[in-house]
């Protein structure tokens, strides 16, 4: 069962369906100014969170930067494993690139814009909010290190992806269903990726 279980979730195929059909569905939700309920509670609460937490959570947060991108790509060659690092580097600059796109196509405002109680954190935000790059980058990068790493690697780069997307609601970045958009998105390109690996060597 446990082998059955690890290879649908190492299967790119599977990785690549969840990561489209997660896009689909955030982008389904995003109403353009208008913020659903549930959205809205999870955005307070995180957003309005201690000012404590501000430097911990920004160190954290620029994992999913792209400056993140060729650092891990260059960890991951330096460890003797230049095809995971083709993959970060690809993988990382395209889910930046293409959620730049995503974000013009959606062109969703910041929270800042929309709401006034909002608590922005550290250098205003500009652009758009659908999708979060760092959400993605973040997310990419994970999914493509997490056959490469021990069970207490993978704990840690989970944790990391899911804190950097908390990170961008905490300083004011985004909403919810922005991070979350634009984690399936990393997932996806991620996946894509590997599938292509993956034919190439079956082929």
């Amino acid at each position: 069962m446990k082998g059955a279980a690890r290879s649908t979730v190492t299967d790119p195929r599977v990785r690549l369906a969840v990561g489209i059909a997660g896009l689909a569905l955030a982008r389904a939700a995003v109403r353009g100014d208008d913020i659903g309920p549930l959205e809205l509670r999870v955005f307070r609460t995180v957003n309005h969170l201690p000012d404590g937490l501000r430097a911990p959570l920004w160190i954290v947060m620029q994992s999913g930067t792209l400056a993140a991108v060729p650092l891990a790509a260059l960890t991951a060659r330096a460890s003797g494993r230049p095809r995971l690092a083709r993959r970060l580097l690809v993988g990382g600059t395209t889910t930046w690139a293409l959620s730049k796109l995503v974000k013009q196509s959606v062109r969703r405002p910041r929270p800042t814009t929309l709401l006034a109680d909002t608590r922005p954190r550290g250098r205003a935000q500009s652009g758009l909010g659908f999708v979060s790059g760092h959400a993605g980058v973040a997310a990419g990068l994970c999914a493509a290190a997490l056959p490469e790493l021990g069970p207490r690697g993978r704990r840690l780069a989970i944790a990391i992806a899911t804190t950097v997307a908390a990170s961008r609601l905490y300083i004011g970045a985004h909403f919810p269903l922005d991070v979350v958009g634009g984690a399936a998105l990393g997932l996806a390109v991620e996946a894509a990726l590997d599938l292509h690996e993956w034919v190439g060597r079956d082929g």
